[in-house]
């Protein structure tokens, strides 16, 4: 990594790509601190704590702790990604919009049009909810209609500015805009994590014990790291031949014209485990505007379905909601995986294109091989998600320490921005070197 950035920096485009980039991710990080006129940012911040739910932490990582600051970047980028994951499951449900992502580059202008508005909307839905929801409870200490119409414009703005932040990154910088800005938020809470490490297991601890947690500390860390990017570089390569082709009277049967077909060992992403934590934290927080009795059957429901009670010695019972959480990973890694992958079509486009698997015959057999192939993917992914969910889990509940945001879910989405902006690098160093040698050429030949 450090050498394939040594070698970028050296390029005077890629450079500056780079630095365009780090320009706009410190814009960022200073408007994660502005709070937004007129709110109580105490107010959140303790309601934040209380909640000790997988997604509250998860979504608190995500906004790099513009949320726990109310700033006006108090949204950030998740109406953006929950649109642009509504937009997928509208896409395989609605034929004209599955239309429209098949009509190629005006197509895709069109639905990435239809995104940012429902980005917008989706902003102003949730900031009006927060506003008016929390409002009255003491996040506006004066709460009249002004009010709450200034906050609601402000996280609107905010989500809208950083939605089009990203999208510049994208164009005129390196790697996807919109990761840039998740992976900046999750990075942006090591300082925190590691205080909360050093405060739990070494501050009070004499020095044999100091040593002992460091080396256990380190060896996890590095442990989940390259589990972590063996899950995400993970990959099933099927070769894939094109059907004998007649050239200069010779046939040149079986040999290879395209590209293996690649299918993803973690085929979802973080959209697994990212469902699984919503749904079972909704009725949570559903529950915290009303007095519940967790003394109750339904309160015991409740507490079970908060990660936060889930590894605990003194009360193992709740851990059933752990159960449920590893089926739900699974369920969705299915799910998800079935609306953005379709064998069947794969499969009928190699065969229109005249390719096909060795060993495998055109047609229902190539889709049903593929299905099947797919299958034994989608669950090796799963388990390795739940595997990389699981861990911090297990440890906050054994330990009673807090959960660190750049592990779980979050350590996920750190190794898979930093692989495909490294990935991406490579390419435009691949082809600025290419634009060289044609270069060169010319001038030889001339």
């Amino acid at each position: 990594m450090i050498k394939t950035l040594k070698r970028a920096f050296q390029i005077r485009e890629i450079r500056d790509r780079i630095l365009f980039v780090f320009f706009i991710l410190v814009v960022i990080r200073i408007g994660c601190q502005i709070p937004v006129p007129g709110v109580n940012t105490t107010y959140i911040a303790s309601l934040l704590q209380a909640q000790t739910g997988d997604a509250f932490n998860f979504f608190d990582a995500i906004t790099g702790g513009s949320l726990m600051n109310m700033s006006i970047f108090a949204l950030n980028i998740s109406p953006y990604i929950t649109s642009s994951i509504v937009m997928q499951l509208l896409t395989i449900a609605i034929p004209k919009l599955e239309e429209m992502q098949k009509d190629g580059e005006d197509g895709r202008k069109k639905i990435t049009m239809i995104t940012r508005w429902l980005t917008i909307v989706l902003a102003i839905i949730e900031g009006s909810a927060m506003s008016i929801g929390l409002g009255a409870q003491g996040l506006l200490p004066v709460y009249t209609w002004y009010t709450v119409l200034v906050a609601v414009a402000a996280m609107t703005t905010g989500a809208g500015l950083l939605m089009w932040l990203g999208e510049r990154i994208t164009e005129k910088g390196v790697g996807n805009g919109i990761s840039m800005v998740l992976l900046i938020n999750i990075i942006s809470g090591l300082p925190d994590d590691f205080v909360t490490l050093y405060e739990r297991f070494i501050a009070n601890a004499d020095v044999a014990m100091k040593v002992l947690a460091i080396v256990i500390i380190v060896a996890v860390l590095f442990a989940m790291l390259a589990f972590t990017v063996l899950l995400q570089d993970g990959e099933r390569r099927i070769p894939i031949q094109n059907s004998a082709k007649m050239s200069n009277r010779m046939m040149a049967a079986g040999r290879s014209y395209n590209k293996p077909l690649v299918l993803k060992v973690n085929t979802g992403g973080v959209i697994p485990v990212i469902f699984a934590s919503s749904l079972m934290t909704t009725p949570g927080m559903i529950a915290q505007f009303f007095n519940v009795d967790y003394s109750t059957v339904g309160g015991k429901i409740l507490l079970a379905l908060n990660s936060s009670n889930w590894c605990r010695p003194d009360a193992p019972v709740y851990s059933i909601g752990l159960v449920i959480y590893c089926v739900l990973i699974v369920v969705f890694a299915y799910f998800y995986t079935s609306i953005t992958f379709n064998p069947i079509e794969i499969a009928d486009t190699m065969k229109r294109q005249g390719s096909f698997i060795p060993g495998i015959r055109p047609g229902k057999p190539t889709s049903d091989y593929l299905a099947k192939i797919l299958n034994y993917i989608i669950f090796i992914g799963a388990v390795g998600l739940m595997i990389i969910a699981l861990i911090p889990i297990f440890f906050s509940g054994i330990f009673n320490v807090s959960r660190l945001s750049f592990m779980g879910t979050s350590l996920i989405i750190i190794v898979g921005v930093i692989l495909e902006t490294l990935k991406q690098v490579e390419t435009m160093m691949q082809q600025r070197s290419y634009k060289d040698v044609r270069t060169e050429g010319l001038f030889i030949n001339y």
